[in-house]
């Protein structure tokens, strides 16, 4: 069996760096970065990170920085859309401001919302926010994502992407511990040929991925 076989693909992956004590791996197919399982953080310290997070919807910049996908998704949407914040984390900001805009946006979280009827149904959009960088299993999140799309449904994603791999030694979003998978260009084109998703990126660490189908 593959040493550390990617999270994403399955494809077979290759040493990138080491470095802070964690060990980084580069997938060979769909060049996803990661930190090998063995390597994650135990969940319980992962979630007391997650709960030292202060961002929410009165806060001025963090709202500037979400909408650089907002603003971009809400455009792309029909009046009435109905969608889903997958990964909300404790202070749920996206569905809010998605609110003011005439949009409704449940809230699911597996740590801060467990709410598994929010799992049974489908939407019309889905937004993750500062969220893909935390898959354990990328894979199967993604095929859960995909299941909760209608057809015809677009799926907003905002995560740091790593352009230049010249950059990756000294880039501050790895000094995370809860930041265990990094997306290059070509990982979000694999991750939207592989779901037969078309891509827009509005800004670098905006992505739009959208299902085929509908009216």
């Amino acid at each position: 069996m593959e040493r550390d076989p990617c999270p994403l693909c399955g494809a077979a992956s290759r040493p990138f760096l080491s470095d802070g004590g964690r060990d980084y791996r580069r997938c060979g197919a769909c060049a996803l970065t990661f930190v090998p399982a063995s390597q994650h953080a135990a969940p319980e310290r992962e979630r007391a990170r997650y709960a030292e997070h202060r961002n929410g919807p009165n806060d001025a910049g963090y709202r500037a920085f979400l909408d650089r996908l907002l603003v971009p998704l809400a455009a792309c949407l029909k009046p009435g859309a109905e969608g889903l914040d997958y990964g909300c984390g404790p202070g749920p900001a996206a569905s809010v401001m998605l609110g003011e805009r005439g949009f409704a946006a449940r809230d699911y979280d597996p740590c801060f919302a467990p709410d598994p009827a929010a799992l049974t149904r489908t939407y019309d959009f889905i937004v993750c926010t500062e969220v893909f960088e935390h898959l354990r299993r990328p894979a199967k999140d993604l095929a859960r994502l995909d299941a909760l799309l209608k057809p015809g449904a677009v799926l907003g994603v905002m995560t740091g992407v790593l352009e230049d791999d010249a950059a990756f030694a000294g880039w501050w979003y790895r000094a995370d511990f809860t930041h265990i998978a990094f997306y290059r260009p070509q990982t979000l084109a694999w991750i939207a040929q592989n779901f037969h998703w078309r891509l827009e990126r509005p800004s670098r660490d905006a992505a739009l991925f959208f299902k085929a189908g509908g009216a």
